[in-house]
């Protein structure tokens, strides 16, 4: 029984979605004005592995993540660029595919763009003034947070903490400091869609209330992001979306935990971002997954360089018991199934429902690679074929780790460095050993380990930490 504690009500609860063979979920995506850097990336790795987990235990799932490609930083960007919005937002969509293609996450079904559903946050602003949760004021139009009954629910925090501890867009435009922008009017070199309030853009939150219900409908089975949208982003989508509509917005909220750099949270206001690029480039796509998916994700996560190497070595250790069982067979058949191998996959089951508990489904993953290495110490080949089997085949698979083989060669490189080794052997054979040595020392500055087993020489290319 899967079970995901819900921000809404903080309780760990059995999960139902409405259609017990679909889920429909909703990821906030990226404001394109930049490079994500590895906060960002955390919701999307965490997301993707739950979708996947999800479609393990057969569902069909319907993911959607969304571009927010009209803001301020946006807006100052092309400003500053001297071109369109568009010429900006769709450069950093572009660069923001090439990022999570380099970590071999999946692309969601749909990934909406505010601009593209102008029409439609018109057409929603225009019915939430007229059931009376917004108002118009000087060409701006505003939510109305006290009409809302329920605001504050999802934060767990009440309208009068709020005003206290929150920042709050101070306006003489506003009814109440804690309304919101649903339609802002147009000031000087911005872009701007024609409304019935006059030229203007959207609002922040509205966008995600009209993208996500359009394309899912009225009700999400799941919700997510960084738990620094609760609020205010989440807590206003909710409280428009059920304005709205009159049905409950969303059956269950997740929120990742935040990253941390030195102490503080990493953000670009803050100036301590390290960007996915550089991240993937310097410990490699695995070793970043592994990092994140070996903590929980509602945890905070503190990011160093000490944790990182951490990770960049366990993520070795798998991908070498990996090249060494494969390297021992042309073909790897599927095995016979058995009460071990079904006890396994419980295990792994059992950890994943509970709250998506990775940290426990990670470890047994490195458990059973131990397994397989002892296995092939001990010429069990069906045991190791079994462990290899379970981790590679599915567990990996299901978490998105190491189901691509990261450090690839052209086959030109690979037959250089085949060749190399071939003639170090004739070499060793000659005993000639200083000169087979050199070679060992001059592959290893470049990267590549080689190691002289039993059953031959292999190698191992590793990224410089």
């Amino acid at each position: 029984m899967l079970r995901i504690r819900n921000t809404l009500t903080g309780a760990l609860e059995e999960f139902k979605p409405d259609d017990p063979e679909r889920v429909r979920i909703y990821v906030c995506g990226p404001t394109v004005y930049g490079l994500i850097h590895v906060g960002n990336s955390r919701p999307v790795i965490v997301f993707d592995a739950f979708r996947r987990y999800l479609e393990y235990r057969g569902y069909k799932v319907w993911m959607v993540q969304n571009f927010t490609d009209i803001d301020d930083k946006i807006i100052n960007r092309a400003n500053e660029w001297e071109v369109d919005f568009k010429d900006v937002a769709e450069t950093f969509i572009s660069e923001y595919y090439r990022d999570i293609d380099s970590l071999g996450v999946r692309q969601p079904n749909f990934s909406p763009k505010t601009s593209d559903f102008v029409k439609d946050i018109v057409e929603a602003i225009e019915v939430l003034i007229e059931k009376g949760y917004a108002y118009v004021s000087q060409g701006d139009v505003y939510f109305s947070v006290r009409k809302f009954e329920r605001y504050g629910e999802l934060s767990h925090r009440n309208l009068d903490e709020m005003r206290s501890g929150a920042r709050i867009e101070i306006s003489d435009k506003k009814k109440d400091p804690m309304d919101f922008a649903l339609w802002k009017s147009s000031k000087g070199n911005e872009p701007y869609w024609e409304s019935p309030w006059g030229r203007g853009r959207p609002g922040w939150h509205i966008e995600c209330s009209v993208m996500s219900t359009k394309l899912l409908g009225s009700t999400l089975d799941i919700h997510a992001g960084g738990e620094d949208l609760i609020f205010p982003h989440h807590e206003n989508e909710r409280a428009q979306s059920e304005a709205l509509t009159g049905k409950t917005f969303v059956k269950y909220w997740m929120h990742n935990g935040m990253i941390r750099f030195s102490g503080d949270k990493m953000s670009k206001s803050v100036g301590n971002i390290f960007t996915l690029r550089e991240a993937v480039k310097r410990f490699g796509r695995d070793a970043l997954k592994y990092f994140f998916l070996s903590k929980h994700y509602r945890s905070p996560i503190e990011f160093s360089q000490e944790a990182m190497a951490a990770s960049v070595s366990a993520s070795r250790k798998i991908q070498q018991a990996f090249k060494r069982f494969e390297s021992r067979h042309e073909f790897v058949p599927v095995p016979r199934n058995d009460g071990w191998m079904e006890e396994q996959r419980s295990r792994f089951v059992e950890s994943l429902d509970n709250d998506f508990n990775t940290p426990e489904a990670v470890a047994q993953i490195f458990e059973l690679v131990n397994e397989m290495n002892s296995a092939m110490d001990k010429s069990d080949g069906d045991r190791a074929l079994k462990a290899y089997h379970l981790t590679r085949r599915e567990f990996c698979s299901v978490l998105g780790l190491f189901d691509l083989e990261e450090l690839t060669l052209s086959q030109d490189v690979d037959r250089l460095i085949m060749a190399v080794l071939s003639l170090r052997e004739d070499f060793r054979k000659s005993k000639q050993y200083h000169i087979a040595d050199r070679i060992r020392e001059e592959l290893s500055k470049a990267g590549i380990e080689v190691k002289d087993t039993p059953q031959g020489t292999e190698y191992t290319v590793h990224r410089e930490v």
